[in-house]
């Protein structure tokens, strides 16, 4: 087991900082700290972690391969994964501004989203992402050696999906604290149109990219 422990630091540090570096999941689950409780924010935070558990059993069973070979099979996730984007951007943007009090009451009392709503969210933010398609891909055929047994190639993407939970668990606490989200109650209108945009922007940019 020690052998492989060189590999299953470079794999997990590799994906630590792609999972923290800005993205559609980012932003996804800024919006929903900002928007709903920190309960539901939760969620959509496994929501994500189950999302890339997707990218996790193609790619250990070998169809990631296939999918990255194929270039009707990739644009197929590329643009369900730009559509879903876009669709969430839209939505965003329809955001209205609400009396302070109101928006207390909606994120903290009344939940406008059920528990599956929530992590159905985040698993299509990150099951639909058409780059975590090229970067699993990346790392289990390049960087995770061909002779690791499938079940130490199955702790990697526990990690994985662990880590993800666990980063994005970490951003909802801090952005759905009550002293910085206090701050933002009276703006988060506008909050949730600048990132509505951002996804938007982020779909597009996924339909101009080149296969």
């Amino acid at each position: 087991m020690l052998q492989y422990l060189p590999e299953f630091i470079t794999v997990a540090s590799i994906h630590l900082l792609a999972v923290m570096s800005p993205g559609p999941d980012f932003v996804m689950i800024t919006r929903q700290a900002f928007t709903h409780s920190r309960r539901l924010a939760l969620w959509s935070a496994v929501g994500l972690g189950l999302g890339i558990g997707v990218h996790v059993t193609y790619s250990l069973i070998g169809i990631g391969l296939l999918i990255s070979k194929s270039i009707l099979l990739f644009n197929l996730i590329k643009w369900a994964g730009a559509i879903y984007l876009i669709y969430l951007g839209i939505q965003s943007l329809k955001s209205q501004k609400h009396d302070t009090k109101e928006v207390v009451i909606n994120a903290e009392k009344v939940e406008s989203l059920s528990v599956f709503q929530a992590i159905r969210v985040g698993f299509l933010t990150n099951a639909l992402n058409p780059k975590a398609t090229i970067f699993f891909l990346a790392v289990f055929s390049q960087i995770i050696s061909p002779s690791t047994p499938v079940f130490i190639r199955l702790s990697y993407g526990i990690e994985m999906i662990l880590a993800t939970i666990l980063w994005f668990s970490f951003v909802v606490y801090v952005l759905s604290n009550k002293f910085i989200k206090s701050r933002f109650l009276s703006v988060v209108h506008i909050v949730e149109r600048v990132t509505g945009a951002i996804l938007i922007g982020l779909g597009i940019k996924v339909i101009l990219e080149k296969s």
